[in-house]
């Protein structure tokens, strides 16, 4: 049952001795973080900003995240656990981290989105989403009851032309609303790549941490890598790799959005991702010469 993932937690349990030494960890965060400095440095954060979250950051998780049983977390305690001085500790605690970037916006598009992709009534004999008049004069179907369905805070029409806008639909030559899967995501608007990016990532670097600070290993987390190859060969996997998650999402989404009908409902959550990504290695990402195909597991 995809509703589960607690249960998961309850089988493993936190390691006695992480399995990596200080100067690993440093190797590791450096190539984590370089993606992050990229786009940092790309959008005109320097370093003295990054520094300033990342105390913010070390000071919450402390107190949160590492308090002893049964005791109240001082900031003498939190200064030892950071390296932070305790008189900044006191400054800054209580700072708290908690902005969100879950719009309201990007929240509509995905239910809307969401029910689309899976509800029977919006869907074809093949589960596919089928093309929507704009209204409907005998209350069937239509783009403006897919909307209400979910929100009757935005008018459909609203939605509907910022959808056009953006490609995520169009209109087909009955003047039908038609759903256009390949631009979901990569036309979203800049809110909404924000969003995802967030979501996905953070998402993503925690299950792979709590996979190395648990043992067995909680989630599943796995990748297929070939080095060395051909430009052409690595657009061919990329495709195939784009249609195959892409319909293993979808029909997750249709189980899920089945299930959720009769689940009692709990403050648990469940995702899934897809990542593909072909690239040229970099510097630092040479592939090993001995070999030039690596599954990680």
């Amino acid at each position: 049952m995809v509703f589960q993932r607690p249960s998961v937690l309850l089988m493993s349990k936190p390691r006695a001795k992480l399995p990596f030494s200080e100067e690993t960890l440093q190797a590791m965060l450096i190539r984590v973080l370089r993606p992050l400095v990229k786009l940092a440095l790309a959008s005109g954060f320097n370093f003295t900003a990054f520094s300033t979250v990342l105390r913010r950051l070390y000071i919450e998780v402390a107190e949160k995240e590492f308090a002893l049983p049964n005791k109240q977390q001082t900031d003498s305690r939190i200064s030892l656990l950071t390296g932070i001085h305790r008189k900044d500790v006191n400054r800054l605690r209580g700072q708290a981290l908690t902005a969100s970037f879950l719009t309201v916006g990007v929240s509509q598009t995905s239910r809307i989105l969401a029910r689309w992709l899976a509800d029977p009534l919006y869907c074809d004999a093949e589960d596919r989403p089928s093309a929507l008049p704009r209204t409907s004069s005998d209350g069937g179907p239509s783009f403006e009851s897919l909307v209400s369905d979910i929100t009757k805070d935005v008018h459909p029409r609203s939605i509907l032309d910022d959808w056009l806008d953006k490609g995520i639909v169009v209109l087909n030559q009955d003047g039908w609303v038609q759903l256009n899967l390949s631009s979901i995501v990569p036309n979203a608007g800049d809110e909404a790549r924000r969003h995802y990016f967030t979501r996905n990532l953070r998402d993503h670097v925690q299950a792979a941490v709590m996979n190395l600070m648990n043992d067995p290993p909680p989630y599943f987390e796995r990748a297929v890598h070939y080095d060395g190859i051909s430009p052409e060969l690595a657009a061919q996997l990329d495709e195939i790799a784009r249609q195959e998650g892409m319909a293993l999402l979808l029909k997750l989404n249709k189980i899920a959005h089945r299930a959720i009908t009769d689940d009692p409902g709990g403050n648990s959550r469940w995702i899934a991702g897809v990542y593909v990504m072909p690239e040229a290695p970099e510097a630092d990402l040479q592939p090993d010469a001995a070999s030039k195909a690596e599954t990680d597991e």
